[in-house]
């Protein structure tokens, strides 16, 4: 069941690879093109078959595509949207994966040419793991799709790139870019921060030694080093692009741990109880809607 005839995916990492993949499975496209901004990658992607074609320009990439999905980190995603703008087909729809949607509104949509639709998009599914080679076609299964439709994009566009979308495996909402904004902070972007800051404190604290943070990490700080262990080019411009409602979480988080550590200081434990109480019914909450398992170890021994 094709839904696009060429599908250009520029930027080749997990997101990229794993649409391709999952593309595949579903006989989606007709053909699937690639570009990567090194060499290093686009021989990586044509040695493992990623993509139809991996072409080595981004004007090659677009020519003729009925889908163009921008799969780089969001502070470079005018500049491609600039490069890619002369050769875009007439009637083509650009969407992009990034996790900050106001930023790449802002950024992309001056640049493509009347004709083109804007659809921007953010599949809120990833591992901790980069590159072209980590990507596979369950990623999407049963995971989120944020659609967030630029001003005056065209319902029909919309509604085929959401097709394209549940036909992958996901599920499919549309939202406003700013509360889109605030969402990802909540749910992402405010504890990917606070993963790099446990784990940098670990790395400080000298009195814990290197071996012990190691052998005994098993109790909660390994989650945080799976976390901590992304892309640093793509969570920096994440909280670059997506300051005001980062910094508006942090505020929070930092107000509930004030909270939190005057209720241990006073030793005030009914305070602690029903924080931990409350805090443990969202992860119920969670695995209820599918979006986690509650098998032991986190289900570490059955899925990837």
């Amino acid at each position: 069941m094709s839904t696009y005839d060429r599908v250009a995916l520029i930027g080749l990492g997990l997101i990229a690879s794993s649409m391709f993949w999952a593309i595949k499975r579903g006989n989606l496209a007709g053909e699937v093109t690639g570009y990567a901004r090194t060499a290093e990658t686009r021989d990586t992607a044509r040695r493992i078959g990623l993509c139809d074609r991996v072409y080595d320009s981004v004007a090659e990439t677009v020519e003729g595509a009925d889908l163009v999905v921008l799969c780089v980190p969001v502070g470079a995603m005018g500049a491609v949207a600039a490069e890619m703008a002369p050769h875009l087909a007439p009637g083509a729809t650009v969407s992009d994966v990034g996790s900050v949607k106001r930023a790449v509104i802002d950024a992309v949509g001056p640049h493509l040419p009347e004709g083109v639709h804007f659809v921007p998009g953010h599949p809120m599914a990833g591992t901790e793991h980069s590159g072209p080679e980590s990507g596979f076609a369950e990623l999407f299964d049963n995971r989120w799709c944020l659609l967030v439709p630029a001003e005056g994009s065209d319902p029909a566009a919309v509604a085929r790139l959401r097709g394209f979308w549940e036909a992958i495996g996901s599920n499919v909402e549309e939202m406003e870019p700013d509360h889109h904004d605030l969402v990802c902070a909540v749910t992402s972007h405010a504890p990917h921060l606070i993963a790099y800051t446990m784990v940098g404190v670990a790395d400080d604290l000298r009195r814990v030694t290197d071996t012990e943070v190691v052998k005994y990490s098993a109790a909660g700080f390994r989650d945080f080093t799976r976390i901590a262990a992304s892309d640093p080019t793509m969570w920096r411009d994440v909280f670059m692009t997506n300051k005001d409602a980062t910094l508006e979480i942090l505020g929070r988080f930092t107000e509930e741990l004030f909270a939190l550590q005057r209720a241990i200081r006073t030793g005030d434990g009914d305070h602690l109880h029903d924080y931990f109480t409350r805090t443990r019914a969202i992860r119920r909450g969670i695995i209820e809607a599918g979006q986690d398992t509650d098998a032991p170890d986190f289900g570490r021994g059955a899925k990837r």
